[in-house]
């Protein structure tokens, strides 16, 4: 009777998750494979999957740790390390299985790996000589079961603070999927909140920040919205709608992002995002997602219901005219909101639009002096000082180019300013310009660099007579030099200091302008380890039985992106 009962329960719990997975999406994914990566419970997160980041969607699931480092990172399922990686940013220290089932499970922001792992890992970091790694197993070499101790969780790359990121893949894309489609459940049954409505008046033009927009209050709770103090919308024309929304789950949970928005038209849906998937390479079109001129400039995030041409991402369906909408027969029509989280509670927010012909908003015509280019050409503008190239790929719209030379700035400059549009249109993947250097640059070619009027570099070498880069963003830009070395700042060593008893000897690493490019550390004349955590520039090495009794030499040298080099030698005693 009780085999009976449990058997009973675990179909109820199977049929259960079967049927809510497809609130999500019509694909089939195993639902029993996998195991938690982590045995906190109730499990909370700080980040969900798909959620709005800073230029890119976010590609996984952020397990809260308590606010502490060194809880148990468990393989979710069998399989064998694919990937090593440890990089100054980025995940840090992450690890990479993949498993037979044709899926890759990655857990980033380690604190240390497992034994028989960081063994591994420290060999090839000696035998690279680079604290940096980025290694491919074959599937022989570290083989894991379903629930091994991998890794601890940490705080390592670019994390905000102590958690686990982890990530389901498709092994042979790479494509980054939704954990929760794997039956990985967050507790949950707080629907999504909804804070308020824009309307963009587009009327058959490319969207930018001339657009003219209306913003909507909206109240309600409990998944039940409207409009605050408003019935129906009086509308004409072609517009396009935005929502700002944001999603919480039961327990400890942060401000995490939506699964999907419905945009309905009279019951039809005209617009479906739904973040299921997506592939690394269009991340960055999140920009294109939401109304990027108003995130830049007020760091809200209105998530767009209609689809630039441009736009490469493929989170999109029951698309009519890319979400655009127009209203042109003079009748009350019904739109419908539709907000849903990862467990499949839903929000929504319903408001009527009459068509009326007196309420039209004409977009701005394009300034004088600016210049069409297409979102599906490859574009250039030149000046006899100037450059710019605009690959095939990098617009989400066309665009009105606008171009000005400002003054050259006193210090530290060999070209004028070059004004590249403006930093309110987004790129997918960024431009190259090539800056025509003064002749009071030669002697310092191999120092040369572009960097914006907040004096941030874009890299940059110099070749036939141009400074060239590939800057991420429209701005204004110039050529400057890097001549100055890093700075090393010891923290816990001397020279003639005994290190006996300490486990480890620190510094404190920066540079001025074109940025870190490495760092090696010689006892006695032989490499040695350094450690890296960019978040506080500290650079480390701890001490191993390499290091014995006696007197030592130490060699640190820290080069930076321009091969400026500072050296800092002294010798110490273990």
């Amino acid at each position: 009777m009780i085999r009976f009962l449990l058997t009973f329960t675990v179909l109820i719990t199977y049929t259960l998750t079967a049927q809510s997975q497809q609130i999500f999406s019509n694909s089939k994914y195993p639902l029993v494979d996998f195991r938690a990566p982590l045995d906190i419970v109730p499990p909370a997160l700080a980040g969900s999957f798909g959620e709005l980041r800073a230029n890119h969607f976010h590609s996984g699931m952020d397990y809260r740790t308590n606010q502490r480092e060194g809880y148990p990172v468990y393989a979710i399922a069998d399989g064998y390390i694919s990937r090593l990686r440890v990089q100054n940013s980025g995940f840090g220290l992450a690890l990479y299985i993949n498993h037979p089932n044709g899926y890759t499970s990655v857990y980033g922001h380690l604190q240390r790996f497992g034994a028989k792992i960081a063994q591994q890992v420290k060999s090839l970091q000696y035998q690279k000589k680079s604290y940096e790694i980025d290694e491919f197993p074959n599937s022989l070499l570290i083989p894991v079961r379903k629930g091994d101790v991998i890794a601890y969780t940490g705080n390592t790359g670019s994390s905000g603070g102590p958690h686990l990121h982890f990530e389901i893949r498709d092994t042979k894309t790479e494509a980054t999927i939704n954990p929760q489609l794997f039956g990985l459940d967050i507790p949950d049954n707080i629907p999504p909140v909804i804070y308020s409505m824009y309307i963009y008046r587009l009327n058959k033009k490319a969207f930018n920040e001339a657009i003219p927009k209306q913003y909507f209050q909206v109240t309600g709770a409990n998944g039940n919205y409207r409009l605050n103090k408003v019935n129906t919308i009086n509308l004409s024309g072609e517009v396009g709608f935005g929502i700002v929304a944001t999603d919480k789950h039961n327990g400890a949970s942060g401000t995490n992002g939506v699964y999907s928005i419905e945009l309905e038209l009279d019951d039809k849906p005209v617009y479906t995002s739904a973040l299921e998937r997506f592939q690394f390479e269009n991340s960055k079109a999140i920009n294109s997602h939401i109304d990027y001129p108003t995130y830049i400039t007020t760091k809200k995030s209105i998530q767009k219901s209609f689809v630039d041409p441009g736009n490469p991402l493929q989170i999109y369906s029951n698309l009519i005219n890319n979400g655009r909408i127009e209203f042109t027969d003079g009748k009350i029509h019904k739109l419908k909101y539709t907000i849903t989280d990862g467990k499949g509670n839903k929000s929504i927010l319903s408001f009527n639009v009459q068509s009326d012909a007196k309420a039209i908003i004409e977009a701005p015509q394009a300034s004088a002096g600016s210049t069409i280019y297409a979102y599906n050409n490859l574009n250039e503008f030149n000046t006899a000082e100037v450059k710019v190239i605009l690959p095939k790929g990098t617009l989400y719209n066309d665009l009105n180019f606008q171009y000005k030379k400002l003054t050259k700035p006193a210090v530290n400059a060999y070209s004028a300013v070059h004004q590249i549009h403006n930093n309110l249109t987004p790129l997918h993947t960024g431009f190259e310009i090539w800056i025509k250097a003064d002749s009071t640059l030669n002697k310092y070619k191999e120092k040369a660099l572009i960097v914006n009027t907040g004096r941030g570099s874009q890299g940059g070498y110099f070749e036939n007579g141009y400074v060239k880069a590939k800057p991420r963003t429209f701005g204004s830009y110039f050529i400057s030099i890097d001549t100055i070395p890093p700075t090393i700042i010891p923290v816990n060593i001397a020279d003639g200091k005994n290190m006996n008893g300490i486990s480890k000897m620190s510094f404190k690493i920066r540079d001025n302008l074109s940025g870190i490019k490495s760092f090696n550390g010689y006892i006695d004349g032989k490499w040695i380890l350094m450690e890296f955590d960019t978040k506080t520039a500290s650079l480390w090495h701890t001490f191993d039985e390499k290091t014995t009794s006696g007197k030592h030499t130490l060699e640190v040298i820290v080069s930076d992106m321009k091969d400026n080099n500072k050296n800092y030698s002294i010798t110490f005693y273990k």
